[in-house]
């Protein structure tokens, strides 16, 4: 997926990535937020995670990617035949990946949003929900709720993994994420200095073992 993102001239975070895991065939990093996953097309888009990573691990490669605005786990395989492996679990959907977001409002305790997605083609180069838009399905179970904020804190499964999935579907049912200058309104997109989503939960297949594997990196909001 190509992130929107790519075609604006951004601001690179100094926050650093952290090493979450590592052995030698692949690495899982958390990605801070402000931070592109790879070099934009912008010339001054260089700065990226994986450019950084790659200082440090000049074999790393790219088989995901998380938006500029998004923090969290990030798998970067070492070796081509571990790339190979974990293209195909993405690609077969064995791979489970849990985000948390602090979203606007009351959200129902938990509920799946089943919202295709197309290319807003009146406001390129943003997304929308459409009838005739690629199938998307994300579950999201609420683990709190602060009723002096009307903020509600929420685990999100998201089963496809469509640009902007997880903005769209969660604005759509009236519960946009703070900080999401793109979907939600200026109240919620001026609640937060940044978009509060983050990648915290990847289960997937060792590309070697073929053991599973859990990694975890907290929310930092």
């Amino acid at each position: 997926m190509t992130d929107i993102n790519e075609l604006a001239q951004l601001t690179a975070t100094k926050e650093a990535w952290q090493l979450v895991y590592q052995d030698e065939f692949m690495l899982v990093v958390n990605k801070p937020a402000h931070l592109l996953t790879v070099p934009g097309r912008h010339p001054a888009n260089h700065d990226c995670l994986i450019s950084r990573v790659q200082t440090e691990f000049p074999s790393a490669q790219v088989v995901h990617r998380l938006d500029y605005d998004t923090s969290g786990l990030v798998i970067l395989p070492l070796t081509k035949g571990a790339l190979s492996h974990i293209s195909k679990q993405f690609q077969a959907r064995t791979i489970s990946k849990f985000y948390e977001a602090l979203v606007a409002g009351e959200i129902a305790l938990a509920g799946s949003i089943d919202g295709a997605i197309a290319a807003d083609l009146d406001n390129r180069p943003l997304y929308k929900i459409c009838p005739d838009g690629k199938p998307s399905l994300t579950h999201y179970r609420r683990l709190a709720f602060d009723p002096t904020l009307s903020q509600s804190r929420v685990l999100l499964e998201p089963v496809t993994g469509r640009s902007h999935q997880l903005r769209l579907h969660l604005s759509s049912i009236g519960h946009a994420i703070l900080g999401d200058t793109l979907y939600a309104n200026t109240e919620i997109a001026g609640g937060s200095a940044r978009l509060c989503l983050h990648a915290r939960q990847i289960q997937f297949q060792h590309p070697v073992t073929e053991k599973p594997i859990t990694l975890e990196a907290l929310a930092p909001f």
